[in-house]
């Protein structure tokens, strides 16, 4: 038995170390193949990584020391209000603002509309505890970034929570810890819905353009400006105007908010180009350095324009439209514009119906001349408000880009897409009037909403990948 025992134990000695002359029973066993054992591979077990399904949780209630100042009390962070009016103020190092989830939970994250956030940056910390008496540390040494006035993410370490506690550490200011709102989320990143910045590679000059976006931290009463060089440093805004996760900026627009004024029916998430570049000297409007001219305006004008004639280049997908409201207001919006004076020689519309899976291309031109209708050009598909589904329509995520060119007094309209022939419109403006003294053009592109009828849920939404524009004279000579 012993014998038996020592020759399986050569036999596996010798193939572990790669023997040849692992024999069997002949004399010397050079008759004999060689005996190959292969050892069975050991697998690495299949770790399936767990995804954390995002939860957000009510906050029951909110409370501080009762040193907040009286007008801004901590209940108004969790009263669903993001206007600056309703906020928590507490001045001081130190300052807590303790929230009440009702029961524990798991907790990995905080979203924060911190007031005055797109201007300065909040300095917090956050604890955590299941008792409101033993507390643990979640965040230490936390700031604002400054450049949103919407939500901000704060990832946290994740605990087992009822109770959360922002300890305010001033701002980059002042002592003061100011919160608009505050909601309480189970998993870090939150669903990923905010991005903190634009990537580096984006191919778009911020700095050529100023922004609207329907909130109001100016209590101005209509929606905030956010000008070139606010812009072009990074401001974002987590509702309205960030960065997504494929490289493009996402311009998000709801049916109700503030607008740009009190003479429009419709709210917008939209950009202004703005030739001056930061350089406040020109003022916005005007025959001056901050827009252009027609080619076929006077040598005055053009002389005295940013740039003369304009071509505009835009890579977008619209992403969502409304599916209720007013059957002429559902699905539509305005992606581009060329803006005048007081009226618009074009606005380029996108327009999807809900029992279709492809959306319409088609623009308006408004002339100038007293008495005379609008002039609206279908290009893909028709602007009817029971229009059938266009056969080589563009759908919901589908990119594409447009072309809105100016020469002269020839407007011409390119829509195009890869693997596809170029639709191509054009209209002659030279009985419009726009290229008479006074009179100047600048592009706006984004999302103007045009449904103010719709579920109050309903939005509209688009990323845009490039926006490039271009003028005779402009940029001559940086």
């Amino acid at each position: 038995m012993s014998n038996l025992f020592l020759r399986y134990k050569y036999i596996g000695l010798c193939c572990v170390l790669g023997l040849s002359a692992c024999g069997g029973s002949g004399s010397n066993g050079s008759n004999n193949e060689p005996v190959v054992v292969t050892p069975p591979v050991q697998e690495e077990p299949t770790v399936t990584p767990e995804v954390c399904t995002n939860q957000a949780y009510s906050i029951l209630s909110a409370s501080d020391d009762g040193t907040s100042d009286p007008s801004y009390l901590p209940e108004n962070t969790i009263d669903r209000l993001t206007t600056p009016e309703s906020r928590w103020s507490s001045q001081g190092t130190g300052k807590e603002l303790v929230l009440d989830l009702g029961s524990i939970n798991t907790l990995g994250a905080l979203k924060i509309k911190w007031h005055d956030g797109a201007e300065r940056q909040a300095n917090f910390e956050v604890e955590t505890s299941s008792d409101n008496a033993i507390w643990n540390s979640v965040l230490e040494d936390g700031f604002s970034s400054g450049k949103h006035s919407g939500f901000e993410l704060v990832n946290l370490v994740e605990s087992e929570a009822r109770y959360i506690k922002i300890i305010g550490l001033g701002n980059s200011e002042n002592d003061w810890n100011s919160i608009v709102e505050v909601e309480a989320h189970s998993c870090e990143d939150a669903d990923g819905l905010i991005v903190d910045a634009f990537p580096n590679e984006l191919g778009i000059e911020l700095i050529d353009w100023y922004l609207s976006v329907p909130t109001d931290e100016d209590n101005s009463g209509t929606s905030d400006s956010i000008f070139e060089t606010e812009l072009a440093a990074g401001y974002t805004n987590s509702e309205f105007f960030y960065a997504s996760a494929d490289g493009g900026i996402v311009m998000r627009s709801p049916s109700y908010g503030f607008k740009t004024s009190t003479n429009t029916s419709y709210v917008r998430v939209e950009l202004r180009e703005m030739l001056r570049r930061g350089n406040t000297s020109h003022r916005t409007q005007g025959v001056n350095q901050n827009n252009w001219v027609f080619g076929s305006a006077s040598n005055a004008s053009q002389a005295a324009a940013g740039g003369v004639n304009g071509e505009l280049n835009v890579t977008l997908a619209v992403n969502n439209v409304t599916t209720t409201g007013e059957d002429y207001q559902i699905g539509r919006l305005v992606i581009g514009q060329i803006h005048a004076n007081d009226d618009e020689p074009i606005r380029l519309y996108y327009r999807k119906l809900p029992g279709n899976d492809k959306g319409a291309i088609y623009f308006a031109h408004e002339p100038r001349v007293e008495g005379s209708d609008e002039i609206y050009v279908e290009m893909m598909g028709s602007r009817s408000n029971s229009a059938s589904n266009p056969t080589d329509g563009i759908a919901l995520d589908e990119v594409f880009s447009y072309r809105i060119n100016v020469l002269d007094n020839l407007l011409t309209v390119t829509i195009i897409r890869e693997g596809k022939d170029d639709i191509v419109a054009s209209l002659d403006m030279s009985d419009s009037l726009f290229d008479e003294d006074g009179q100047y053009q600048y592009f706006k592109v984004g999302v103007y909403h045009l449904n103010n009828s719709s579920d109050p849920d309903e939005y509209a939404q688009a990323t845009f990948y490039e926006i490039r524009n271009s003028h005779e004279g402009y940029g001559d000579s940086e």
